[in-house]
């Protein structure tokens, strides 16, 4: 096999795709390069393991620093497990490609990309799904592409195609849209409260750009000569005409309303046509059918009758095809937590709790573009027992991490600056209960529980999944879609936001594509259904509290000029640890000056401030400073009223009365309260007590006794 290379320009830099060079006993393999941005990917196949049932496609993606000539921070240099970006890519490659390879194929399927170089303007991850779509085109493996992805931006309301790590920085729409030729097969995008109309114009303007790259990879397989890939229609299952007397018993078990009951009904007729056709437990009837057999034929009748019902206008559970399950939302639902919530639709329920920390909790991690530092995070965990399993308690698998994700992106645009609210965030959705978009259930829940625990976001978010069953020249859109509907549907369309627009989209499918149509359609849909979630959320609490909970740490920002750094700090940090011994406070201090000061109480947080910004300010006259006697003079006495700087307190402005030694009224060590009077060309500070006792009311000698000097 020769190198063939294959290139356009797209988005005003050369995009190429080059096989037959690399990795040629692999199945299929691609080396796709934008810029200066480099990914590779293998697509392997292999046969089948005896008893799949299921079509078993693997794929992974891998950021190595190396690519962008870096070294992995800490003491392991070779990478370790996938990080959450490399996860999340997995997933986004994973999502278009499983639809178009063709129901019945059951051989192992594995797709690898590695990011081999990175030019850090370039974002690698999109051209993983482009890459992996040509590497399977000239795999010899039945894969109905090709498709393609793109990335749109937006900056001033512009759409930008395929947008650079810096114009990203900017930008505020992350879209990235996979399809075909024909039709959109995975979005997964997050905004800054974008109306449906802008989002919907997006996702078209990006499927434009992708029938070019879908092109490209026709032209590439054309020039190696390799035709796409059909395989036979698999053979009728046997059982299927057997098993077709019992189709309305099946649907009248999957309209039982209820998803416990609905199982067991299901299970009761399956059982009986078992009993029927297996007696005593054999394995194969009289004729040579297996089990299998039967299971296969059987779960097609089921699906069959789901989407009978659901295009018949009759969904399982009885609602209309826009109605959502039956809401309850509710707040401060545990004690000493910083924020917590219930949110429950139908027979999905989330638990939210929030935890408010300072600067030094922020979640701190590597990657291809350098170090960085989250200060929100939110945490989706999906225990077995909330679908009525039980299974291994194991760390967080990709789904977990794919949902916490995407409801964290969805809350990512209301969530308040860093210089209006200084808190480092973390919101844990536990899901107790699942049927049916959890990971949407956990966005309301979570907008809940950060408005409980004060965090002033800017609009509430709420969350819905709308699913559809399409057959071709009729489809149905269904609201607040049900395990069976996701399962037996074609489409899982997840859409959150405010009130005003999208905040995070997510679209998997089943089919090959939907339509322009159906997308539009599907966004004025989950609108109305946003809007009702929302009226509904804010009747547990209409705005957030007034102030954090008294459980939360206390955080107080101020500003200082950046070259007075070094004077809070101090030689060997000797100035800062005294500021926090004493007043019991945690102080961060950032490059630009930025001071946040934490501590248990407000109290000990008013301290710290207090003695930062007199060590930090310049010297105010007609301000009041609490101070120590350094040095006695017969003059007067001088008095540090920060660190660093003092003042002079002339005999005659220690006290109301005459001041014959200054020993009489202080010695070293004391510390007195001062004000400044003055400050002259030079700097130099006069202080005055006899100023502050006045304020204070007459004096400290107003109620002593009255005593004669020895000379008198």
């Amino acid at each position: 096999m020769k190198k063939v290379t294959v290139e356009c320009e797209f988005g005003g830099r050369t995009l190429s795709l080059t096989s037959g060079e690399l990795a040629k006993q692999a199945s299929g393999s691609m080396l796709i390069q934008y810029g200066e941005t480099v990914v590779f990917v293998a697509a392997q196949t292999g046969p089948s393991r005896p008893g799949t049932n299921f079509f078993p496609l693997t794929v992974d993606y891998r950021e190595r620093l190396a690519a962008a000539g870096r070294f992995a921070g800490g003491y392991l240099k070779r990478e370790g497990r996938p990080t959450t970006r490399e996860i999340l890519t997995c997933r986004l490659t994973d999502r278009p490609l499983r639809p178009l390879f063709p129901k019945g194929f059951r051989d192992e399927v594995q797709v690898m990309s590695n990011v081999m170089s990175c030019d850090g303007e370039n974002l690698p991850d999109v051209l993983s799904i482009t890459g992996s779509s040509a590497a399977l085109r000239i795999s010899g493996m039945p894969f109905r592409g090709p498709i393609a992805a793109v990335r749109i931006g937006m900056i001033d309301g512009e759409l930008i195609l395929m947008p650079t790590v810096q114009q990203m920085e900017e930008s505020t729409l992350d879209l990235i849209v996979a399809g075909s030729n024909k039709s959109i097969l995975m979005i997964e995008g997050f905004a800054q409260q974008l109306p449906e109309k802008e989002m919907g114009d997006a996702i078209m303007f990006a499927h434009g750009h992708i029938k070019t790259l879908c092109k490209l990879q026709e032209e590439l397989a054309s020039k190696m000569g390799i035709a796409p890939v059909v395989i036979p229609e698999p053979a009728v299952n046997p059982f299927a005409a057997k098993l077709a007397d019992s189709f309305e018993k099946i649907k009248a078990a999957k309209a039982t309303r209820m998803k416990q009951e609905r199982g067991e009904a299901l299970s009761a007729v399956k059982a009986e046509l078992l009993g029927k056709y297996f007696p005593d437990e054999a394995t194969e009837t009289a004729d040579g059918l297996t089990r299998e057999q039967f299971s296969d034929a059987f779960y097609a009748l089921e699906a069959k009758a789901v989407r009978a019902l659901i295009l018949a206008g009759t969904r399982l559970d009885g609602r209309g095809v826009a109605d959502l399950r039956g809401v309850k939302s509710q707040v401060s639902v545990l004690p000493r937590v910083h924020g917590s919530s219930v949110f429950t639709r139908g027979e999905t329920q989330s638990l939210a709790t929030v935890t408010l920390g300072t600067t030094r909790d922020k979640q701190r991690s590597d990657g291809l573009f350098g170090e960085f530092s989250e200060r929100f995070m939110l945490h989706y965990y999906f225990p077995s027992f909330s679908v009525g399993e039980c299974r291994p308690i194991r760390g967080p698998g990709r789904r977990e991490i794919g949902h916490g994700c995407l409801a964290e992106r969805s809350l990512a645009a209301v969530i308040p600056s860093e210089e209006k609210f200084p808190y480092t965030i973390r919101v844990i959705s536990d899901i107790l209960e699942s049927n049916g978009s959890s990971s949407m259930a956990s966005v309301c829940s979570a907008t809940l529980s950060l408005m409980d625990a004060g965090v002033p976001i800017l609009q509430p978010v709420a969350g819905i999944s709308i699913g559809i069953v399409d057959e071709g020249d009729k489809w149905t859109l269904l609201t607040d879609i049900m395990g069976d509907e996701d399962h037996f549907g074609d489409m899982d369309f997840k859409i959150a936001g405010t009130g005003r627009g999208v905040t995070g989209i997510q679209l998997d499918l089943k089919n090959d594509g939907i339509s322009e149509e159906i997308i539009r359609a599907t966004l004025e849909q989950a609108l109305k259904a946003r809007k009702e979630l929302l009226r509904e959320m804010l009747t547990a609490i209409r705005r957030p509290r007034q102030s954090v909970s008294a459980n939360a740490p206390k955080l107080v920002q101020t500003s200082i000029n950046p070259e007075k750094i070094g004077l809070l700090i101090g030689p060997g940090g000797k100035t800062i640890r005294a500021i926090q011994e004493e007043s019991g406070a945690t102080i961060d201090i950032a490059e630009t000056g930025v001071v946040t000061i934490s501590a248990a109480n407000a109290e000990a947080a008013d301290a710290a401030l207090a003695r930062i910004e007199a060590l930090t300010e310049d010297i105010q006259p007609g301000r009041i400073y609490k101070g120590k006697v350094t040095s006695i003079k017969d003059f007067g006495a001088f008095i540090e009223i920060a660190p660093g700087k003092d003042g002079l307190c002339h005999i005659s402005e220690l006290s109301d009365g005459f001041v014959k030694n200054v020993n009489d009224v202080c010695k070293i060590g004391d510390i007195l309260e001062v004000k400044v009077i003055a400050v002259d060309d030079q700097n130099r500070v006069k202080l005055s007590r006899k100023a502050v006792l006045a304020e204070q009311g007459g004096g400290e000698d107003a109620d002593a006794p009255v005593e004669f000097d020895d000379e008198d």
